[in-house]
């Protein structure tokens, strides 16, 4: 457990500076330039992601329940992990009207995701995973929109077939994922 608690802090903490200290980022950005910058918050963000997934593998071996799921939170997960497919994808699909209307969908694709975990998981790893991850989204999202306020973004046009390819891109990776790649990955057939 205490790797996926090392984990967690040093891949979430990496991805924390621009909710806590937006000026030094920017001061070592500056300092040391924008390439040497990438290259540490990678190295650190990929050091991170690796002890996340060996602590959780190694707390999935010996797992403290802390409550019993109730009956049906599989549905609504993957109800939910389809809503974060799409999500995910609206943040890369150029003038999509999730993007446009939501600002932020990334962000609010990891939150609907770790909630959706969250509710169909029962462990305390499952509880730091996927809990760490939802206030870690929570925060950011509230930060990315605090930065808008203060520095509006562009606004976006939206075109009706780019927001069509969102969903099916974001419905077409969720399928692939939930039924074939999740079990490949994670070891787990969330559809059975």
């Amino acid at each position: 457990m205490l790797e996926l608690i090392l984990g967690l802090s040093l891949f979430l903490g990496v991805h924390s500076v621009r909710i806590v200290a937006e000026g030094w980022r920017s001061a070592q950005i500056a300092k040391r330039g924008e390439a040497a910058w990438k290259l540490s918050y990678t190295a650190l963000s990929l050091l991170g992601f690796g002890l996340i997934l060996w602590g959780y593998s190694q707390a999935r071996l010996n797992p403290q329940v802390l409550w019993a799921t109730p009956k049906g939170m599989n549905h609504l997960a993957a109800l939910l992990t389809l809503l974060s497919f799409v999500l995910l994808a609206a943040a890369y699909v150029p003038r999509n009207a999730l993007k446009a209307k939501l600002g932020h969908p990334m962000v609010l694709s990891v939150k609907v995701w770790a909630l959706a975990h969250l509710l169909a998981n029962n462990t305390l790893a499952d509880l730091f995973l996927f809990g760490g991850f939802l206030l870690w989204a929570v925060l950011c999202f509230r930060a990315a929109r605090q930065r808008d306020r203060i520095n509006p973004p562009a606004a976006i046009e939206a075109r009706p077939l780019n927001t069509a390819l969102t969903v099916l891109i974001g419905a077409l990776a969720w399928a692939v994922f939930a039924f074939v790649g999740h079990a490949a990955l994670i070891g787990v057939r969330p559809m059975g």
